[in-house]
């Protein structure tokens, strides 16, 4: 009698998802019973149990996987980011960016992963980690909540990630490589200082002082303090998180600005008064795409005559205008990015004239790297911060941002506008070589 050949666990995998991947598992895998398939000069994924394949059975794809290393049912052995950008060139060299899977090489995958031993079982619970939500999209009680699930955490675990001011959106670089990172010279806190200077020069706020802010999303702070300690500015700034207002408050009361800035728990839709600037950095992706008209109308309405408006906001192209399955479930569940091109056209919607556009991709790049860097220098403080699982979602976050921006899938643009009038508008005729170097 000829012997059956037992197949393990590592090498059905490969064998089941040969046709989809167009050729061997780009990784070395490494299963629960021992079994190693795959390069063995490629990166080690290590599948701790049947949960891995089952959550990808559940929610094939990057959802799977988030979850899958989420939950500690995979582990890796190099760095995630280093990990992925393998993977990414393994299936950019076969081509499978170019046209997906045929749906009998799918179904083929399937049937061939059921027959792995001990596969069958219930679903795995989800992690805890991911964010539920409930009710009407972008209802002021759900986007509370959306918030509170990524914002309202601690700020000691923020401020081991961030620059001192904690400005938690792209950084502007103005010395040094691009394509590095932070050095003893020129680190996070320099360029911050210098996003937040380009800021505020583009809406005027160097032209007098006691200009009337609105920082509309103002997250910790950082463009509200800064506009009134450099520019005296009096700012309003507008935010839904209460850890965020509580951090912002201790610094107002800290630094003397209690009569210069007032931070208001409160949604954008019910900002009221107008001012001589507005300002809202990497707020509008959480508008959502109906609620966006809404956005641009309050933006417009809340400016006076002769006031500038500047959007600091992601774009993205392609299928998931949400950031993609990952952030959908575990950062921003309602959030939505589309090209820079259509934004303008809600903005001019709204009644206002675009007069300037500003792209910064390659500046996330290098805002994310600085990010990852502090990030890894305060691991263990982290660790003792936040759940195991909130950190493996941050390592997914932040490496998945590096690969979007660097790869051109999202951009980030400033976006100045005004309230569109008969004749000239209040804008300079000549554009202020400040707009390109915030230290003139």
């Amino acid at each position: 009698m000829k012997p059956v050949r037992v197949t393990s666990v590592a090498e059905s995998i490969q064998d089941a998802l040969r046709p989809v991947l167009r050729g061997p598992l780009p990784v070395q895998l490494s299963a629960w019973d021992g079994s190693v398939a795959g390069d063995p000069d490629a990166p080690q994924v290590r599948l701790n149990g049947p949960d891995a394949l089952r959550r990808l059975l559940w929610h094939p794809g990057e959802l799977g996987a988030a979850q899958a290393y989420v939950a500690g049912d995979l582990e890796l052995s190099a760095p995630l980011a280093e990990v992925l950008q393998h993977v990414r060139r393994v299936g950019t060299d076969r081509g499978l960016a170019d046209r997906g899977p045929r749906v009998r090489d799918v179904a083929a995958a399937l049937r061939g992963v059921l027959t792995v031993g001990g596969i069958l079982g219930r679903r795995p619970t989800d992690p805890a980690a991911q964010i539920k939500v409930a009710g009407k999209l972008h209802s002021r009680s759900r986007d509370r909540d959306v918030i509170h699930g990524h914002y309202d955490v601690d700020s000691d675990f923020y401020e081991l990630i961030l620059d001192d001011r904690m400005a938690y959106s792209c950084a502007y670089v103005t010395s040094g490589d691009l394509a590095g990172t932070e050095t003893a010279d020129y680190s996070l806190e320099d360029a911050q200082r210098d996003k937040l200077d380009l800021v505020c020069r583009k809406v005027g706020l160097d032209q007098r002082s006691g200009m009337r802010l609105l920082d509309v999303g103002c997250g910790w702070g950082s463009l509200s303090l800064h506009a009134a300690e450099h520019y005296g500015a009096t700012v309003t700034g507008v935010t839904i998180s209460t850890e965020q207002k509580a951090f912002i408050d201790k610094r107002i009361h800290a630094r003397g600005l209690r009569d210069r800035v007032t931070i208001e728990l409160r949604d954008y839709r019910d900002v009221t008064g107008r001012y001589d600037a507005v300002a809202s950095l990497e707020m509008g992706e959480h508008a959502g795409d109906k609620g966006y008209p809404d956005y641009a109308r309050v933006l417009h309405d809340a400016a006076t005559d002769d006031a500038r408006i500047l959007v600091q906001q992601m774009s993205r192209r392609g299928r998931h205008p949400g950031g993609g399955p990952f952030i959908e479930a575990f950062i921003a569940p309602d959030m939505t990015m589309r090209p820079v091109g259509e934004t303008i056209g809600l903005l001019e919607q709204a009644d206002l004239e675009v007069r300037d556009v500003h792209a910064l991709r390659e500046h996330y790049v290098w805002t994310v790297r600085a990010w990852q860097r502090r990030f890894d220098q305060h691991r263990h403080e982290i660790e003792r911060l936040v759940p195991p699982e909130t950190l493996r979602v941050w390592e997914l976050y932040l490496a998945g941002g590096l690969l979007a921006f660097e790869e051109g899938r999202m951009g980030v643009d400033q976006i100045v506008a005004v309230r569109r009038r008969r004749g000239p508008s209040a804008l300079p005729p000549v554009r202020p070589t400040t707009w390109s170097d915030p230290r003139g």
